[in-house]
């Protein structure tokens, strides 16, 4: 068997973790994907295959905060993406970490989301 890249890798690890998790209107998915340069974070109802808010870095409202896209910058991502969920009567939601190991930037910008008040 041929050692899988890191992205193939990730790829059967988020399939995987898709399979046992599901997102509906009153408790959404909280998708988040990681690259090297951005976070983008989005509150994902399956039942109805839509997208009910979201968040990344490339935003405006990101380069107000004068972050970097580190983990403080996640923090305040996170912030951002819980004070528009909550904004639109999201109270809580399950954490999709995209098949990416929970930790650093992911941590962070979770933690930052219970922080502001979003249940995970």
């Amino acid at each position: 068997m041929a050692k899988l890249s890191k992205k193939e890798a990730r790829l059967r690890r988020h399939r995987r973790v898709r399979g046992r998790i599901s997102g509906t209107a009153a408790k959404p998915r909280m998708s988040v994907f990681r690259t090297s340069k951005h976070l983008y974070v989005q509150f994902v109802d399956d039942e109805a295959q839509c997208t009910l808010v979201s968040a990344s870095t490339l935003e405006a409202s990101f380069a107000e905060t004068g972050k970097k896209v580190d983990t403080e910058g996640a923090a305040a991502l996170g912030q951002i993406a819980a004070e528009r969920a909550l904004a639109a009567d999201i109270q809580q939601a399950v954490f999709d970490r995209g098949g990416f190991q929970y930790h650093g930037r992911l941590a962070a910008l979770a933690d930052s989301a219970r922080k502001a008040g979003l249940k995970l």
